[in-house]
């Protein structure tokens, strides 16, 4: 068997465009990336909008920090998951050249851009605790500004080599998109997006949190004796430290299946397979979860969708009334009395305006139930909640591979011994409609 045949035989079971047989990735990664993408569209549309419209965004410097990861993950929602998508429901790679290798490095830059503010955040948090005098001088929105762009400026340097990583071959009358540089120049780039975009930010996370939380415990006094102003960083840093750790779960996996085939045993099956799709899940929803955390635990951030809801509710019956007086005015009934004719656009423009007002105390109502619970009261209650979200992510992984991995019993595939025929050196994993 020609190897040309062997990579036949293994991309063919895996193709979800396959006319001859079913792949339940065609439909189940799709809809888990339609999620995703609108989550995260919605999400981080709002988070920006309430901070680009917060007037304490001009002093306050965690703030240009979130709101700098809040752009990152809108980047990447917007230019990489739709285009993921389609890896598991085309044949192959259907926008060319020029995006295999944009989309490559826009998922890179992000995840580095977004790597790199959770550091900076790390450390502007652990300066605002553990100094808060001294450090005013530093944590201005200047040098916040100037880190900003730092960080992508660093991001670009790191991501600037998967321009040229991909490209885009021909392969049975149709194109993929696919590594093209040799197996050991992938070792070192890969180890060196590990160790750069993964580890590094987050040994620095660690001892910056560390020492936060260690200062909260031993020298802040109990939280009744705490001054506003205390309690208000200590939710921040909170916040920070849960948006952190789901970084973290969710990008190490992405990495651990990319190093596991570069330097260890990696067999192309079905087991493999869907390891390696649940960790681009992973990776891919990391982007949306952050608004739903802002939401739960800040209090100023539910405060702030609830204006925004209010803004956008307004509108909406603004436009209601508009629409009814001109429809009062069209031809046929100008004929009419007049006064009948604005005693019935006063009635109608009331009732759209107590529908817009109905909607939007309903809204109220419902952030104003979250904001009266009083979350986090201690520091271990940070500790129990990042048990319970690993807990959460736990089982949501395992009913996900479960679910896949009951989909893949029912479908007719080949025999997995062709699937270690093909020359390692030939074929990645990132070959398979698996691209990261």
């Amino acid at each position: 068997m020609t190897e040309h045949e062997d990579f036949a035989s293994l991309v063919g079971p895996w193709n979800a465009s396959a006319a001859s047989q079913f792949s339940p990735a065609s439909v189940v990664v799709p809809v888990v990336f339609s999620v995703i993408f609108l989550l995260g569209t919605v999400g981080n549309s709002l988070v920006l909008a309430v901070l680009l419209r917060n007037g304490q965004m001009g002093h306050n410097s965690t703030n240009l920090f979130i709101l700098n990861l809040s752009l990152a993950d809108f980047f990447f929602i917007i230019f990489c998951v739709p285009f993921q998508a389609t890896i598991y429901s085309l044949e192959g790679w259907v926008f060319g050249s020029f995006m295999c290798k944009a989309v490559h490095f826009f998922i890179y830059l992000t995840m580095y851009a977004s790597s790199f503010t959770l550091a900076a955040v790390s450390v502007d948090r652990y300066l605002a605790i553990r100094y808060p005098l001294r450090s005013r001088e530093l944590r201005t929105p200047c040098n916040a500004v100037a880190a900003m762009a730092a960080i992508w400026g660093l991001s670009v340097i790191f991501s600037g080599p998967y321009l040229s990583y991909y490209d885009l071959i021909e392969w049975e009358a149709s194109h993929i998109c696919v590594p093209g540089w040799e197996e050991w120049k992938r070792k070192v780039m890969d180890t060196s997006t590990f160790a750069f975009g993964y580890v590094i930010p987050v040994l620095v996370v660690s001892l910056s949190y560390t020492r936060t939380i260690k200062y909260l415990w031993t020298a802040v006094d109990p939280l009744e004796n705490m001054s506003e102003s205390k309690k208000a960083k200590r939710k921040v840093t909170k916040m920070i430290i849960i948006v952190t750790v789901l970084f973290c779960l969710c990008w190490l996996p992405y990495h651990v299946v990319i190093l596991r085939y570069l330097y260890g045993d990696f067999p192309f099956n079905q087991t493999t397979y869907t390891f390696r799709l649940l960790s681009h899940c992973m990776a891919y929803a990391n982007s949306c979860l952050n608004p739903i955390v802002y939401a739960l635990v800040s209090k100023h951030f539910r405060k702030g969708f609830r204006k925004v809801f209010s803004c956008l509710l307004q509108g909406k019956a603004r436009n209601r009334v508009h629409v009814i007086h001109a429809a009062h005015t069209a031809p046929g009934f100008e004929a009419g009395s007049t006064e009948v004719s604005q005693m019935n656009e006063d009635h109608n423009g009331q009732i759209s305006k107590d529908f817009g007002q109905e909607l939007k105390d309903q809204v109220s109502d419902v952030l104003s139930r979250l904001e009266s619970k009083e979350m986090f009261q201690s520091t271990w209650d940070i500790v129990a909640f990042a048990i319970f979200f690993t807990f959460i992510g736990v089982i949501l992984l395992l009913v996900f591979l479960v679910l896949i991995r009951c989909c893949c019993c029912c479908c007719d595939c080949d025999s997995p011994r062709s699937y270690n025929k093909i020359p390692r050196k030939k074929v990645g994993v990132d070959n398979l409609g698996l691209e990261p």
